[in-house]
Protein backbone atom coordinates (compact mmCIF):
# COMPACT_ATOMS: atom_id res chain seq x y z
CA UNK A 1 0.00 0.00 0.00
CA UNK A 2 2.83 2.41 0.83
CA UNK A 3 4.33 1.92 -2.63
CA UNK A 4 1.07 3.12 -4.18
CA UNK A 5 0.44 6.06 -1.84
CA UNK A 6 1.92 8.66 -4.21
CA UNK A 7 0.27 7.10 -7.29
CA UNK A 8 3.46 6.08 -9.12
CA UNK A 9 3.47 5.39 -12.85
CA UNK A 10 5.80 2.41 -12.33
CA UNK A 11 5.89 -0.21 -9.60
CA UNK A 12 9.03 -2.39 -9.42
CA UNK A 13 8.92 -5.76 -7.64
CA UNK A 14 12.06 -7.90 -7.40
CA UNK A 15 11.17 -11.54 -6.67
CA UNK A 16 7.96 -10.64 -4.77
CA UNK A 17 7.10 -14.32 -4.37
CA UNK A 18 10.61 -15.67 -3.83
CA UNK A 19 10.10 -16.99 -0.29
CA UNK A 20 6.45 -17.98 -0.62
CA UNK A 21 4.83 -21.33 -1.32
CA UNK A 22 3.30 -21.71 -4.79
CA UNK A 23 -0.29 -21.07 -3.71
CA UNK A 24 0.52 -17.92 -1.74
CA UNK A 25 2.85 -16.67 -4.47
CA UNK A 26 0.11 -17.00 -7.06
CA UNK A 27 -2.33 -15.16 -4.78
CA UNK A 28 0.18 -12.32 -4.31
CA UNK A 29 0.72 -12.02 -8.06
CA UNK A 30 -3.01 -12.04 -8.78
CA UNK A 31 -3.45 -9.28 -6.20
CA UNK A 32 -0.60 -7.30 -7.78
CA UNK A 33 -2.20 -7.71 -11.19
CA UNK A 34 -5.56 -6.48 -9.86
CA UNK A 35 -3.89 -3.42 -8.31
CA UNK A 36 -2.04 -2.68 -11.55
CA UNK A 37 -5.29 -2.72 -13.49
CA UNK A 38 -7.38 -0.78 -10.97
CA UNK A 39 -4.74 1.89 -10.33
CA UNK A 40 -3.60 2.11 -13.97
CA UNK A 41 0.05 1.59 -13.04
CA UNK A 42 2.77 -0.36 -14.84
CA UNK A 43 4.52 -3.13 -12.90
CA UNK A 44 7.99 -4.42 -13.64
CA UNK A 45 8.34 -7.78 -11.91
CA UNK A 46 11.54 -9.83 -11.79
CA UNK A 47 11.00 -13.52 -11.13
CA UNK A 48 12.61 -16.90 -11.66
CA UNK A 49 9.25 -18.68 -11.30
CA UNK A 50 7.98 -19.82 -14.72
CA UNK A 51 4.52 -20.53 -13.26
CA UNK A 52 3.95 -16.79 -12.91
CA UNK A 53 4.66 -15.93 -16.54
CA UNK A 54 1.05 -16.54 -17.56
CA UNK A 55 0.00 -13.55 -15.45
CA UNK A 56 2.20 -11.14 -17.40
CA UNK A 57 1.12 -9.01 -20.34
CA UNK A 58 4.68 -9.03 -21.64
CA UNK A 59 7.65 -11.26 -20.77
CA UNK A 60 11.33 -10.51 -21.35
CA UNK A 61 14.00 -13.11 -20.66
CA UNK A 62 17.39 -11.70 -19.73
CA UNK A 63 20.81 -13.32 -19.81
CA UNK A 64 23.96 -11.45 -18.79
CA UNK A 65 22.01 -8.18 -18.87
CA UNK A 66 20.72 -8.65 -22.42
CA UNK A 67 17.23 -9.49 -23.69
CA UNK A 68 17.39 -12.96 -25.24
CA UNK A 69 13.67 -13.60 -25.72
CA UNK A 70 10.41 -11.63 -25.77
CA UNK A 71 6.85 -12.88 -25.55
Amino acid sequence: ARALANRPALLIADEPTGQLDAETGLAVMELLRAVVRSENVTALVATHDPQLLGLADRVLELSDGHIVEQA
